[in-house]
C-alpha cells in the first residue's frame, strides 16, 4: 500500500526581482499553517535557492505543486525536467501536480486585489483588464479568455486579458482600447503571484495608457493556499484508490 507523502515541494519560477522570493516564502508560510502535520518546502527553476534539486535533499516521497498561473512551457517542459533531474539526484520518489491556474477558485483573491486597490468593485460600464506574463501556448491562452468570459458575465464589466510580455494584446494596449470603448474607468487585474519586473513594467504601461488602478499579485491569498493544498490531494487520493 502507498502511503500519503510525507512532503510537498512548491515549485516557483524565481526571480532576480528579492520581492517574488519573499512572496513566496510567505505562500509556503501560510501552507504550512493550513497544514501543520505536513513538510513543505520551496525549490526554484531559476535565480533564486534552493534549486529543485537541493529542495529535494533528503526526502523520500514528495508531490510537487508547480506554482504557475498556467499550463505553458514552463509547466510542461521545465518543471517535469527540473523534477527529473533532482529525483535521479537526490532518490526522491516525485509525483507531479497540476499548475495552480488558472483555476476559476483563484478569480476571488483576483477580484479581492482589484476592489482593494480601485476602491470600487468593477460592474458595468467598467473595463477590467486581466493582466498576465503572458504566452505562446494556445491552450494556455483560450484557459485565460474562459476566465475572462467567467468575470465579464459575473460583473458586467468588458474584460480582457493582456499579456505583460506582449506576446498577445499588451496591457497598455488594452487599456487604451477600453477606453476607446467608452468604459467609464479602467481596472486591471494582476494574474500574479507575486511582484517583480514584468508586472511593474505592466503597471507602467497601463498608468500610463490611462488605467485607474493596478490590483497587487495574488501572493499567500487564502484561495492560493487553499488551491495549492487541493492539488496536493488529488495526488494523494489517486495514490490511495489505487493502492
Amino acid at each position: 500500500m502507498i502511503g500519503t507523502p510525507e512532503s510537498l515541494l512548491l515549485v516557483a519560477h524565481g526571480s532576480r526581482d528579492p520581492r517574488h522570493a519573499a512572496t513566496i516564502e510567505r505562500l509556503a508560510g501560510a501552507t504550512r499553517a493550513a497544514r501543520p502535520d505536513l513538510s513543505v518546502r520551496v525549490g526554484y527553476l531559476d535565480h533564486n535557492g534552493p534549486r529543485v534539486a537541493e529542495a529535494l535533499t533528503g526526502l523520500g516521497s514528495v508531490v510537487a505543486v508547480p506554482l504557475l498561473l498556467g499550463h505553458a512551457f514552463h509547466g510542461k517542459v521545465d518543471v517535469p525536467a527540473a523534477l527529473a533531474e533532482g529525483a535521479a539526484r537526490t532518490g526522491a520518489r516525485v509525483s507531479l501536480a497540476g499548475v495552480l491556474g488558472p483555476d476559476p477558485r483563484l478569480l476571488p483573491a483576483a477580484l479581492r486585489a482589484v476592489t482593494d486597490a480601485a476602491g470600487v468593485a468593477p460592474g458595468p460600464g467598467t473595463g477590467l483588464v486581466l493582466a498576465c506574463a503572458g504566452t505562446t501556448d494556445a491552450d494556455a491562452k483560450a484557459a485565460l479568455r474562459r476566465l475572462a468570459l467567467r468575470w465579464r458575465r459575473q460583473l458586467g464589466a468588458d474584460v480582457r486579458v493582456a499579456d505583460a510580455a506582449n506576446t498577445g494584446p499588451g496591457v497598455g494596449e488594452s487599456v487604451a482600447a477600453l477606453r476607446a470603448a467608452g468604459a467609464t474607468r479602467v481596472d486591471v487585474a494582476a494574474w500574479f503571484l507575486a511582484p517583480g519586473l514584468l508586472l511593474d513594467r505592466a503597471s507602467a504601461e497601463a498608468f500610463a495608457a490611462g488605467a485607474d488602478s493596478v490590483a497587487a499579485p495574488l501572493g499567500p491569498a487564502p484561495e492560493v493556499v487553499a488551491t495549492v493544498l487541493a492539488r496536493f490531494d488529488a495526488v494523494t487520493s489517486r495514490r490511495t484508490a489505487v493502492a
